[in-house]
């Protein structure tokens, strides 16, 4: 091997962080519709809350899928033909997810306007829809993909999906955004989350300060209709 020549990649990554990312779209969407429901007629400083979680749950599901569609699909294809079919529904899915988010996007600002009973009806709908969808991908993608990925992927390479996610938060929300991410980990878990994937300045600036922000913003979320 030359002077400057390098080693090919090893190829086989630790897929697991996906499991804590699914986790947290799993909880947002199951419980977006009944936050939704939970906004009487009428109640507009409640339904600005509820309507800024719903945005910003979208606009990250929105993001992750553009991360794995522009990262992981053509490389499995390509790697892992035995897995096409798998990528083809993965592809189908987050096409019709992608319909859903924009469906929500249109009906969204009816309830803004209004805070009526009925536009709140039809959001909630549409988030219904979007869960009942997104439970059954995240469950196959879990079974049919990662296990694949986990084969014929770089550490670098899978990285970068967490990369390309992490890049377009504000940086405002990255609190925010950890806290949700921990509060779909078991709390016994929680710590050696923090320590395996954060570095020893972030876990401080979590424990300072991110940890009583991001409670005090799940409070105002929930407003006391769901736990």
């Amino acid at each position: 091997m030359s002077p400057t020549a390098t080693a090919p990649e090893r190829l086989g990554c630790d897929t697991s962080d996906m499991l804590h990312i699914h986790g947290l779209f799993r909880r947002a969407f199951v419980d977006a519709p009944v936050l939704v429901r939970g906004v009487a007629e009428g109640d507009t400083d409640r339904r600005d809350v509820v309507l800024e979680h719903v945005r910003e749950i979208a606009d990250g599901l929105h993001r992750h899928h553009h991360g794995e569609d522009l990262l992981l699909w053509d490389a499995l294809e390509e790697r892992a033909p035995a897995c096409a079919l798998h990528v083809g529904l993965m592809r189908s899915q987050h096409a019709a997810v992608g319909e859903l988010l924009h469906r929500l996007r249109e009906v969204l600002p009816a309830w803004a306007r209004t805070a009526s009973a009925e536009d709140r009806e039809t959001v909630a709908c549409v988030l219904d829809e979007i869960r009942a969808l997104l439970l059954v991908h995240l469950g196959q993608e879990e079974d049919r993909i990662l296990p694949t990925a986990s084969s014929v992927l770089s550490q670098r390479e899978w990285d970068q999906l967490a990369e390309h996610g992490m890049s377009s938060i504000p940086k405002r929300r990255l609190l925010v955004q950890l806290g949700w991410i921990l509060d779909s980990i078991p709390v016994t878990e929680r710590a050696g989350w923090l320590r395996a994937n954060l570095p020893a300045p972030a876990r401080a600036l979590w424990w300072a300060v991110g940890r009583r922000q991001f409670a005090a913003h799940r409070a105002r979320v929930y407003g006391g209709v769901l736990a």
